[in-house]
């Protein structure tokens, strides 16, 4: 994966040594597990279609491009983020993914993603308006982290964009990992994306070493609630080859989120979720109010996985 870190972010990390590990690249991604997957998910064998995975029965999932404002070091995806000529997507892309959507009625859902869908403004604009125009789309649902690695990039015609969507609710899930990346400029880029009308939410991965600690998640979670962010989840790290040294045992997160949801309210506590390595499904993990054995747990198809 390549190394791409925007002007804005490379002022920020000079006070900041958490976001430096989120984005600048270490000794520690050479190094994998046997257990460990290039795609996890299994997203590329859900792929009818360039540029759209469908995995789940009622929602796609549309990356619309590989490239980002950075490029974060635990990505998910970083078998193909940061390959921007590869993953370029076309109009015409796009009127296949139409075609397809139409032939399967039960889909309701449009996830936009990538890469960071907000990197191709015009491409992006144009997906919304096809895709909403669908009378079978109920659900309009676009991940990005501009907010936070390059919040001037947030383009008023986005903007607009965003506020002409009236058939639909548009959620917009941004993805926040530290309070540190709560500056004055993405703070008037969270305000700006209110005012559209859209229904904002986050999305949070425990990461050794950055916010594997009580304190930082109960300060990042209260001021997103304050701003108007419900907190959305918080992933279990994905088992990706190159990023092992991010996890955190799970025992450690069950005694965080524990501790949280006990000083939290509903609102500002996100569900903390594990998506199932090379199975199926994004399974909620219970609190320390209950026994269980976190030594494995049971995918959406009854597969029993061991723990990471």
């Amino acid at each position: 994966m390549l190394v791409k870190v925007s002007k804005y972010l490379q002022e920020l990390v000079k006070s900041s040594t958490s976001i430096k590990r989120e984005f600048y690249p270490s000794g520690k991604e050479r190094k994998s597990s046997k257990r460990a997957f290039i795609d996890p998910l299994l997203e590329d064998e859900f792929t009818p279609t360039k540029g759209l995975c469908h995995k789940y029965p009622h929602r796609i999932l549309v990356q619309l491009t590989m490239d980002c404002a950075s490029f974060c070091r635990f990505c998910t995806r970083r078998r193909k983020v940061s390959d921007i000529k590869n993953g370029k997507i076309t109009k015409q892309d796009i009127k296949k993914m139409i075609e397809y959507v139409k032939s399967k009625p039960q889909i309701n859902e449009i996830i936009f993603s990538g890469g960071d869908p907000l990197m191709v403004p015009d491409l992006l604009i144009y997906a919304l308006k096809e895709f909403s125009n669908l009378f079978q789309i109920k659900i309009l649902r676009l991940h990005t982290r501009i907010p936070v690695s390059n919040p001037g990039f947030l383009k008023k015609e986005i903007l607009d964009a965003f506020s002409k969507i009236k058939k639909q609710p548009l959620y917009l899930s941004i993805h926040f990992e530290h309070p540190d990346e709560l500056t004055p400029e993405t703070i008037r880029a969270v305000r700006a994306l209110r005012k559209t009308g859209a229904i904002l939410i986050s999305q949070s991965v425990f990461l050794k070493g950055i916010n594997d600690s009580y304190k930082i998640l109960e300060t990042l979670f209260s001021r997103l609630i304050e701003l108007g962010i419900k907190p959305y989840y918080i992933y279990h790290c994905d088992l990706v080859e190159g990023i092992e040294h991010f996890i955190v045992p799970l025992e450690k997160e069950v005694e965080i989120m524990t501790r949280l949801r006990k000083n939290l309210s509903g609102l500002a506590t996100p569900l903390h979720i594990i998506d199932t390595p090379n199975g199926s499904g994004k399974v909620p993990v219970p609190l320390n109010f209950w026994k269980f054995d976190k030594s494995y747990f049971i995918d959406f198809k009854g597969k029993k996985i061991k723990t990471y």
